[in-house]
Formats: C-alpha cells, structure tokens, sequence
C-alpha cells in the first residue's frame, strides 16, 4: 500500500484538532464549562420576617333541627243498637219492595227496598245521636334541615423577607421555613 506523505499529514492534522476540540481549555488551572452545564450552587439565607397570607372563606354546614308537636284527630263510634236499627230497616225496607212487581222484577225490588230501608234507618240513627265522636291528640316529632354558615381563615401560603450577603430579598412560599432559607446562588458573567 502506497500512503503518499500529503495525506498523513492531514490526517494528524485533522486527528490533532479533534483531540484539542474534545478536551476543555485550561488556563490557570480553572476548567472552562458551557453555561448550561455548570453544576447549581446553594448556600443558606437568614430569615428576617414570616407572615401568613390569609383568605377567608365561607364554610356551610347542615344542621337538623327536631321538635315535638301535637298531632289531633277525630274518631266516629256507633253507639250500640246502631246496626240493628239498619238491619231492621233493611229487613223493613225488603219486605215493602217485595210487594212491587212480578217475576225477575220482583226480586230486583226487593233489594232496592232492602237498600233503601237500610240507609233510611242509618241516616234516622245518626240524626238521633247514635253516632258520637272522640277526639285524640298525639305527640308527633318534626324534623328539618337548616344550614349554617361560618368564615374561616385557610393559610394560602407564608410571605418571606430572607437576608443575604447584606441584600434584602423577599419571596412567597408553601410553608414557613424557619430561622434559615436554602437558596440557589447563580454566578454567571453579565453580557
């Protein structure tokens, strides 16, 4: 194989730059890193002051309230002979409407007159005071749902004033962080 000396002295030289472009430059003995590829640093600010942020909200709640009432009602007697006076008009009435009509018809008027008599003895009974009434009273408990609302404080969060290298800084956060606030220090040159 013939290697003519112009190609091995581009190939070093394109090897050569490769390896240089691959490493990072040192120059006094600090490493030289993208931007982007710089590990973050952290460090501990002093906390100055902590305040709650409030919000106020509305909270309904159901109450059942239960109370007793006095429920009345009315309960209708017989007095007794009552149903035999119905059944004697009935008996009555029967015997009057068996003495109209003929045949098929006979019979038919003799269950009218039956339920004629009756109703006319029941309404004679009622008219008469046969019938009387009681009244009754009854404890019945009630029952009803009335909803109550209320304002309660819910913490959104702290408000936090933090100190570090003399500078004020203030930020909000989820929960209070005590005496001291781990930060991210990023150190960059300005443009």
């Amino acid at each position: 194989m013939n290697i003519k000396p112009w190609m091995t002295t581009i190939s070093s030289a394109v090897v050569l730059s490769l390896a240089l472009t691959a490493t990072p430059a040192n120059a006094g003995g600090y490493a030289y890193k993208s931007r982007y590829a710089a590990e973050p640093v952290f460090d501990y600010a002093r906390v100055l002051d902590v305040n709650p942020i409030i919000r106020y909200v509305t909270v309904t709640t159901p109450v059942k309230e239960c109370w007793e009432e006095t429920r009345e009602y009315t309960v209708t007697h017989r007095a007794p002979g009552t149903v035999g006076k119905t059944l004697f008009g009935a008996i009555v009435g029967g015997v009057i409407g068996h003495q109209f009509g003929s045949g098929s018809g006979n019979d038919a008027a003799t269950v009218a007159g039956s339920l004629i008599g009756a109703s006319v003895a029941n309404k004679a009974a009622r008219a008469n005071g046969d019938y009387y009434e009681t009244r009754h009273a009854e404890p019945v408990t009630r029952c009803e749902t009335r909803y109550q609302t209320r304002e309660e404080e819910r913490i959104d969060g702290y408000r936090v004033i933090y100190a570090y290298k003399g500078q004020k800084y203030a930020t909000t956060m989820p929960e209070d962080p005590g005496k001291r606030l781990r930060i991210r220090v990023d150190v960059r040159p300005a443009p």
